[in-house]
């Protein structure tokens, strides 16, 4: 008697490569936050073989670290690009330092309202960024993208997460080869002046991810970077 053999079960398909894209909700009396929309508006996207998952952090000293530090446990991304808002800025800023200091001139959404504090007591000073920023600023620039590197996060709670989020990267297991840093965007026009189109901002956003994923080594000409 021949036993027929039943099929082999497939095989569970490998889970995607993902991007973590955070954005902040609305602070200090605005009704919105352009962080927040157009890091929404590349949830469940693919860039470069890459699913984007985004996720909403409060503006809030403290907990906003919590919240990533689960995003980041739950989703072990390969990048990380947590995004901001800047008003008094008009082009897309790719912030290259994150210091270790909490020196608030406003309230967080929490009314805390820190001054020369640190993120994390006894940590460096300061962390550089570990995104391509140059090749980043080249790629946002084809696409005409107003966009430049920016030297300073500020001391509220974007910088709060940027340091927050370099030092998990370079302390925690696990994230050894994680890239990240922080991105912030100017004002919506309805917002004020200076100010960018939500469209310019996502298209923006969407190719400093394709860079950052296909950059190995950073480079002011964009030459050789790309693989």
């Amino acid at each position: 008697m021949v036993t027929a053999r039943r099929p082999a079960a497939a095989a569970a398909p490998l889970p995607s490569p993902t991007v973590l894209l955070t954005g902040f909700d609305a602070f200090g009396g605005a009704e919105l936050n352009p962080s927040w929309l157009t890091v929404h508006a590349l949830h469940g996207r693919r860039v470069a073989g890459h699913r984007v998952i985004a996720a909403q952090l409060p503006t809030v000293f403290r907990e906003s670290l919590r919240v990533l530090h689960d995003l980041l446990l739950e989703h072990r991304p390969s990048l990380v690009i947590c995004v901001g808002q800047a008003g008094g800025r008009g082009a897309v800023s790719l912030e290259r330092v994150a210091l270790n200091v909490e020196d608030a001139r406003i309230a967080d959404n929490a009314a805390a309202q820190p001054v020369d504090r640190p993120v994390v007591p006894g940590g460096p000073t300061a962390y550089f960024t570990t995104l391509p920023i140059k090749s980043m600023l080249l790629a946002l620039q084809h696409e005409g993208v107003a966009a430049e590197v920016s030297q300073t996060a500020g001391t509220f709670v974007c910088n709060h997460v940027f340091y927050g989020l370099m030092h998990t990267l370079a302390t925690q297991r696990g994230f050894r080869h994680t890239r990240g840093g922080f991105i912030h965007l100017p004002y919506l026009p309805e917002q004020g002046n200076p100010s960018m189109s939500q469209d310019d901002m996502v298209r923006g956003l969407r190719a400093a991810i394709r860079c950052a994923l296909r950059t190995t080594h950073d480079s002011a000409h964009g030459a050789g970077s790309l693989h």
